[in-house]
């Protein structure tokens, strides 16, 4: 028979690791990168749910002007340029992405109403997608999920928004607010930091390719391999 001090242990370590998740890395990875002044500022898509359970506010510096990380915004979804994120872990669950590192010729811009697919249509009962609620153009898009009449009442389950802030006329702030209504157990174990790790990885990812393949003219400085073609 198992002694009760054996059966101890086990449940002693899982609760310390608990402990520390929900008192240090949970905190740490709902504001990665963001300053206090952007944990306390209100972000396009916060209007949408009044009183969130979760609330997250990411952001990085990319040393690129906005209007060279704003196009990769636009390319966001598998039916465009995908989540620019980890392809293997997408596509272990059958999502199907393809993430491309150059921006596609001849794109129309994101506007309110548009399906942003996350997964193929005729998968996951077809809701592995999300709907462009507001297009701030150059500035911020907002993605909310496909609940009927969220356009229309202004109130969403979450929000999922991607913010370009210019910080000099060099810099961008790259702000990701994620927000949900309720929490789940399983949200808070399992999709909320596994939200985190592929939304991470996005981020560095845009911040890589803006400063690496610019939209305009590039400088004269410029070593060839990082000009645009």
């Amino acid at each position: 028979m198992v002694s009760s001090r054996a059966l101890g242990k086990p449940a002693l370590a899982l609760a310390a690791a608990a402990g520390a998740y929900w008192l240090a890395l949970r905190p740490w990875h709902l504001r990665w990168g963001a300053t206090d002044a952007e944990v306390a500022r209100r972000w396009p898509g916060d209007e949408l749910v009044v009183d969130p359970s979760t609330r997250a506010v990411r952001a990085l510096t990319v040393n690129a002007p906005a209007a060279d990380v704003w196009p990769w915004i636009m390319q966001v979804g598998r039916e465009r340029g995908g989540f620019y994120s980890y392809t293997w872990l997408e596509n272990l669950i059958g999502a199907d992405i393809r993430n491309v590192d150059q921006l596609i010729p001849g794109l129309p811009a994101r506007r309110a109403g548009d399906t942003v697919w996350m997964g193929p249509r005729d998968r996951f009962r077809g809701m592995a997608r999300m709907i462009v609620a507001t297009v701030d153009p150059s500035r911020a898009m907002v993605l909310v999920p496909p609940t009927e009449g969220v356009l229309r009442e202004r109130t969403a389950e979450g929000v999922w928004s991607f913010i370009v802030e210019p910080a000099s006329d060099h810099t961008t702030r790259l702000v990701m607010l994620s927000l949900a209504a309720k929490a789940r157990i399983v949200d808070l174990v399992f999709w909320e930091p596994a939200h985190f790790v592929m939304a991470r990885k996005m981020m560095l990812t845009i911040k890589r390719l803006a400063e690496t393949r610019r939209v305009g003219p590039p400088a004269a400085h410029d070593p060839p391999s990082l000009r645009c073609t």
